[in-house]
């Protein structure tokens, strides 16, 4: 399995890697591996993953909701439906963003 370093996803994904870093602290990135010296090790799920939150954050979805996210996704399935309901949620504030 091909694994890529930080600073590989930061370029892959137009991001800094002090966001991604960023990311890890404010624990959006509990999947994510680390070596025996604490060095990231990002697989190419992770990248997938990281591409939800920014998805997520170019709806102006604060971190402290995408981490929900995160940790529902983690959680499986018995969460799809607290996963919609954030989703609904959000519907109306990003029809009124489109609008203006």
């Amino acid at each position: 399995m091909k694994t890529y370093s930080i600073s590989e996803v930061a370029k892959e994904l137009n991001l800094t890697t002090y966001t991604l870093r960023y990311y890890d602290k404010e624990g959006l990135l509990p999947f994510v591996e680390r070596k025996a010296n604490g060095t990231r090790i990002f697989k190419q799920s992770d990248i997938e993953a990281l591409k939800i939150i920014e998805c997520l954050k170019s709806t102006g979805m604060p971190i402290k909701e995408i981490k929900h996210f995160i940790d529902w996704c983690g959680e499986g399935d018995s969460t799809l439906q607290k996963r919609y309901d954030m989703f609904m949620e959000r519907k109306p504030v990003l029809k009124h963003r489109w609008r203006n």
